[in-house]
């Protein structure tokens, strides 16, 4: 496939990032009242399904839920393809399944979609209603999915996830915050608006020294591991066709520490849960100097105000902040040193397999 010669800066829409965060409150209701159907009903489990981008974006709300629910709740985060050949024993005709599709026609997904509502087993998604994995949940079932990995505005998706998952844990006493939170998210994209504007420029430098470095590390932990994936695998490696190494604070001193050496990127994403301890022990071993690598990069949300948002909430609006900042800004500007369109694909979507 042919390429563009010349590549401009993905100028960053303002005003119809504003517009669309106006109508995601309105949305975002809709998940609200969807969780609350199904706090009316019941439930024995809570399944976040997703493949590729979209497990990587849920990968947050199973951290949250499990961060803030009670003992005897239980939610899984499982991978679509895997669940159509393996299935998973805890899933009954009373647990409740939330799934995400952009593009609305993912197979894995339909698939299971498809298997489930066989079962009885209740399915509401982001995505498209007029789409076939809309179709098959049911326009009644159905919110459309507000993310866009090709455009940043990533944590659009990632609000609606949170009014479904965070409405059910109010509703089980284990947030009783919710309304709060989401009062005070109501405006928070003129707040992402202007961290997309500060970090602009080193959004710049960083492309211009890293988007053509034959392979790079990138780390995070918590509730920011599943946005280190999401930028890694499908910015990076999917629509960069660039070399990758995505590893958490945890599992970092289990090898991968072995591969840090002068010439090699690292970046080292801190988020503001308990995991932070993870991440300094980290950026201590990275900044002391004993790789002789100087290409060491920290970006940590805490550095990035939200005014009007209590600390408590922080943990759960650091991954947006993380996505303004990478799956955006950065992204944009690795676009235009490698020249190398972020719609452009290989094989993905260019026939079957």
């Amino acid at each position: 496939m042919k390429e563009t010669e010349k590549i401009e800066i993905m100028h960053f829409d303002q005003e119809g990032y504003l517009e669309d965060g106006k109508a995601l409150y309105e949305t975002g209701k809709k998940m609200t009242a969807l969780a609350d159907k199904v706090a009316d009903e019941g439930y024995d489990a809570v399944f976040l399904m997703g493949v590729g981008g979209t497990w990587d974006e849920l990968m947050q709300l199973e951290y949250l839920m499990n961060k803030f629910g009670d003992r005897d709740l239980e939610v899984y985060l499982i991978h679509a393809a895997e669940w159509n050949v393996s299935g998973h024993k805890r899933m009954t005709e009373k647990s409740v399944v939330l799934t995400a599709s952009e593009s609305g026609t993912t197979p894995e997904v339909l698939e299971a979609v498809k298997k489930m509502k066989e079962k009885g087993i209740r399915v509401y998604a982001m995505t498209k209603p007029e789409g076939l994995i809309g179709q098959a949940v049911g326009a009644e079932n159905c919110v459309k999915m507000a993310s866009d990995h090709g455009n940043g505005g990533c944590e659009m998706g990632y609000y609606l996830a949170d009014c479904f998952g965070l409405r059910l844990l109010n509703r089980r006493g284990c947030f009783p915050q919710f309304d709060k939170f989401i009062e005070q998210t109501k405006d928070v994209w003129t707040h992402l608006v202007d961290i997309r504007k500060s970090f602009e420029p080193r959004a710049e430098e960083l492309a211009k020294k890293y988007a053509l470095a034959p392979y790079t590390m990138f780390i995070g932990s918590g509730a920011l591991w599943g946005e280190t994936i999401l930028f890694s695998m499908c910015i990076l490696e999917e629509m960069q066709w660039k070399r990758t190494r995505y590893i958490t604070s945890a599992d970092f001193f289990h090898g991968t520490l072995e591969l840090v050496e002068p010439g090699v990127p690292v970046f080292l994403f801190m988020g503001e849960d308990e995991n932070r301890k993870l991440d300094e022990r980290v950026r201590a071993f990275l900044t002391r100097g004993v790789t002789g690598d100087t290409d060491i990069n920290i970006i940590d949300t805490a550095e990035f105000a939200i005014p009007g948002l209590d600390d408590e909430f922080r943990v759960i609006v650091s991954p947006w902040i993380l996505s303004s900042l990478i799956t955006d800004r950065l992204a944009a500007y690795y676009e235009t040193v490698t020249k190398h369109n972020l719609n452009y694909r290989r094989y993905y979507h260019q026939f079957d397999y």
